[in-house]
């Protein structure tokens, strides 16, 4: 393969492409139903090669294609929430921030693994005035009690409690080429199926009506998943909040005064 054929990412910090490179595979094992994944082709402790993706327009009859496939990925489960790729290194990331882990597998709820690992580590920053504070732990709480769980898709409680999460599935992670949607950069890990399908709206994924649905008809949804979807932005949200500052906080505050 040429070197016009193919892109070459850098990464020095710490871990970071060595974690990409175990979510990618990782995802990429869920079977031949699954969401289309980059493959690597090399890779070294900072740097990694893949195909170059060719893009092209989405369209509805694909977008409801990644949908269906999408629920065999999340399908294809992991062994609790937060679990990481096999393989993955002790730093994490998303984005530009700090990804935290359980140390150990977790035996708690859904809300209280979203609270204590991806909402509460980006809290202690000064985009957060005191008020603010106030009710992202309020949020925290009421999310560590239990009360806002809820159940997986269809095809995720078959096999488990976690599903096998892209975990970063914004509208820049979602190629789409001439053979349909295909998945890059993700932030893998064992978490809850409708984080990836919130995530879809933070910036406008294209069809994202029409990959939920046909999502929903493949593995459906537990009842409220609707409503639920602001909640399962609050993590990307906050992460922004953390990385950018105050421009992100009015909107991931509303959603944690709803729910809090």
């Amino acid at each position: 393969m040429s070197a016009s054929q193919t892109f070459r990412k850098t990464d020095s910090r710490p871990g970071a492409i060595d974690y990409e490179v175990a979510g990618l595979t990782w995802l990429a094992q869920a079977g031949p139903q699954a969401a289309p994944i980059v493959p690597v082709l090399d890779h070294g402790s900072t740097w990694l090669t893949e195909p170059r993706l060719r893009s092209v327009a989405p369209t509805a009859e694909a977008a409801e294609e990644f949908g269906r496939a999408l629920t065999h990925t999340h399908a294809a489960g992991a062994e609790y929430l937060g679990a990481p790729p096999p393989g993955s290194p002790s730093h994490r990331w998303i984005g530009q921030a700090n990804l935290s882990f359980p140390t150990e597998p977790t035996g708690g709820s859904w809300g209280e693994f979203y609270a204590t690992y991806r909402i509460a580590p980006y809290l202690d920053v000064p985009a957060f005035d005191h008020d603010d504070r106030r009710i992202m732990d309020k949020l925290c709480s009421t999310l560590a009690s239990g009360a806002l769980d809820h159940d997986q898709p269809e095809l995720v409680r078959r096999d488990g409690v976690a599903a096998r999460i892209h975990g970063d599935m914004w509208s820049g992670n979602i190629m789409w080429t001439p053979d349909g949607a295909t998945l890059i950069d993700p932030a893998a890990q064992g978490g809850h199926a409708e984080e990836d399908l919130a995530s879809l709206s933070v910036f406008g994924a294209p069809f994202t009506e029409r990959i939920r649905a046909a999502y929903d008809e493949e593995s459906p949804l537990a009842p409220g998943w609707q409503e639920r979807i602001e909640l399962h932005q609050v993590h990307m949200l906050v992460m922004h909040c953390a990385v950018f500052g105050r421009s992100y906080v009015g909107p991931t505050v509303s959603i944690a005064r709803r729910w809090a």
